[in-house]
């Protein structure tokens, strides 16, 4: 019995997730939330023909709370979405609030949940849901997941594309680090499954990691305005929460990427950390799944020159990225303590 549940459920990310995981038979309840249309989504998925029993709800009489409680996996893709022009810390400014708001019925109704944030930009969002449930004393660092599968997905499909190899582009696996955006998206190419080929030019070999880095930018400028990367997205985050949901049954030596805490794993964030020569309380790695969450954070391994100056330069973004997050979620609770007259 696996309850699965998704925050935003009726916008463009939540839609198609939400019938990716109605299609999982793993999944045995599926609540959706979201400010508009979530009854009729749930009404539009519960006609498939798979075991997950479908509920949504919104915002009156409860409507979050109902769909939280029993939940067993939460996954957030709530907020706005990118504009052309849009910058990530645009979206901070609007979706900060959304996901505080959403981390706090996790925390009152269901803080056991294994919490999957989606809504950008991930690398301060995730310190948000963090700073929440501290302040209901319900954290768990093994239980917070920023979902950076994306940029595998992507690192993986374009890799595939220069050495030919679409037709088993399944197959291609490019480990990415760091966050999850611009600059702190750093795919190590050197430990490709399918190596690139030895005479990729310098400026090829550039190109290739901005693409990794920008993706997002070249969906949304090709749709012109009318949104960002919804369906890649909802795959991605359905990719991970698949991951999840196997780990949770029991399933072993699962390994996938994520954004978490390095306290989530004391031994393995430390080694990373001294890898990066530098302290950060989130980092996106290689993590080993458990029926607990976070059982082992993997370290970056050997890299190449190129890729340690990548990281290099990801770290001071990340530093302010989390430390926005921090502080904003710092502030709001400072106000509401002591709120001005």
């Amino acid at each position: 019995m696996v309850k699965a549940v998704v925050l935003g459920a009726a916008g463009g990310i939540g839609q198609p997730l939400s019938l990716l995981l109605k299609t999982n038979p793993a999944i045995t309840a599926l609540g959706l939330f979201d400010i508009v249309n979530t009854p009729g989504v749930a009404a539009d998925l519960s006609h498939i023909d798979t075991p997950a029993v479908v509920v949504g709800r919104l915002p009156p009489n409860d409507g979050l709370k109902e769909v939280l409680t029993g939940a067993d996996v939460v996954v957030i893709p709530a907020g706005v979405p990118r504009k052309p022009g849009m910058t990530r810390d645009d979206l901070f400014k609007i979706n900060a609030g959304i996901v505080k708001d959403l981390a706090t019925g996790i925390a009152t109704t269901c803080p056991k949940a294994f919490v999957l944030v989606i809504s950008n930009p991930v690398n301060s969002t995730v310190p948000i849901v963090a700073e929440v449930l501290k302040h209901h004393k319900v954290y768990d660092p093994k239980r917070i997941f920023g979902v950076t599968t994306l940029d595998v997905v992507r690192a993986s499909t374009f890799v595939a594309e220069i050495i030919g190899n679409t037709s088993a582009v399944q197959d291609v696996v490019v480990p990415v680090v760091g966050g999850h955006s611009g600059v702190t998206i750093v795919p190590l190419l050197s430990q490709s499954s399918h190596p690139l080929p030895a005479n990729l030019s310098t400026e090829k070999f550039d190109a290739l990691v901005k693409r990794i880095q920008f993706g997002g930018d070249e969906v949304v400028k090709a749709k012109d305005g009318a949104g960002s990367a919804t369906l890649s997205m909802a795959y991605a985050g359905f990719e991970f929460a698949n991951k999840i949901v196997r780990a949770i049954k029991g399933e072993k030596g699962i390994v996938a990427p994520s954004f978490v805490a390095l306290e989530a794993d004391p031994a393995g964030g430390a080694a990373l950390a001294k890898e990066l020569g530098t302290e950060l309380e989130f980092f996106s790695s290689r993590i080993e799944l458990g029926p607990n969450g976070v059982e082992k954070i993997h370290t970056l391994g050997k890299i190449t020159p190129a890729e340690t100056e990548l990281v290099k330069a990801a770290i001071p973004e990340l530093k302010t990225n989390i430390d926005t997050g921090v502080k904003w979620c710092g502030e709001k609770y400072a106000e509401e303590k002591n709120p001005k007259l």
